[in-house]
């Protein structure tokens, strides 16, 4: 990556963290360079100097930027590590903060609360779609069967929270697309029960142009389900996750993938005898 485009994507990064333009902008030109001037530092970012004075201003109320009161006044950045660990606790003490409001907010009366029976909503992204992964394996009392259907979703952390659901005695049971990605799972959890899944369309469609390729496919105690997949994006040619997610016992997307496990298909067992 270029310098151009490192300090891009440095100023965008800021401000998702928090900070305005011109005050990324400003810290940017200043972690160029040992230390500078408003003017120095207007000539670097492109900040109109009379905005330098009110962004440098920010900068040092959150602990990213020195000044020494000369004439004329110089600044400098802190090192990089202090500005990350410095935005990482804001973000924290924010997010916490955030917790506490909406954790404190009053239900309102004018809904009725949602049937479990048919509950079932659907999630884009990496990010969601992990997070709730993780929340149902988190949540797991009795039993929990995941089936990974691309390598790029079996993380360390996946594997922590596996082992960490099998460890308080929940019965965790792994399968794969195949098997190569069977004997990796199995390597990185060798207490766990690891099958290679009998579905051929977890892997590839039998409709053709369906490109489609299923990512993961999880079970908790029977009654809560999250089945996502893999598409790829006319606009970039990335692959985005989209996910379904389903609980309640009677509902029938959780029933349909239930009675798929029960009966073995996803292991490759008979369903009769239950042996493969």
């Amino acid at each position: 990556m270029d310098n151009v485009s490192n300090q891009e994507q440095s100023i965008e990064l800021l401000q998702q963290l928090g900070l305005k333009e011109y005050e990324a902008k400003s810290f940017v030109a200043l972690a160029r360079r040992q230390r500078g001037t408003a003017k120095n530092i207007s000539e670097t970012s492109e900040v109109p100097r009379t905005r330098v004075y009110d962004a440098i201003r920010v900068l040092e109320s959150k602990g990213l930027v020195e000044t020494q009161h000369s004439n004329p006044q110089v600044f400098r950045a802190v090192t990089i590590d202090e500005a990350v660990n410095t935005l990482k606790s804001e973000y924290v003490e924010r997010t916490e903060s955030l917790r506490s409001a909406l954790g404190g907010l009053e239900p309102t009366d004018e809904e009725e609360s949602t049937d479990a029976a048919h509950e079932v909503w659907s999630i884009s992204g990496d990010q969601g779609i992990t997070s709730r992964t993780q929340q149902l394996i988190e949540g797991a009392t009795e039993e929990l069967i995941l089936v990974i259907g691309h390598e790029g979703i079996f993380t360390d952390q996946l594997v922590e929270q596996l082992r960490a659901a099998q460890e308080r005695g929940v019965n965790v049971i792994t399968g794969a697309v195949d098997e190569e990605l069977r004997t990796e799972i199995q390597d990185s959890l060798p207490e766990i029960e690891v099958f290679v899944s009998g579905l051929d369309w977890l892997s590839r469609s039998p409709l053709p142009g369906d490109n489609t390729e299923i990512s993961r496919l999880l079970l908790v105690d029977r009654e809560a389900i999250l089945v996502s997949s893999f598409t790829e994006t006319r606009d970039d040619d990335r692959e985005h996750e989209q996910g379904v997610f389903g609980r309640g016992f009677d509902n029938g997307l959780v029933a349909i993938v239930r009675r798929l496990m029960a009966t073995g298909l996803l292991s490759g067992n008979d369903p009769e005898t239950g042996e493969a």
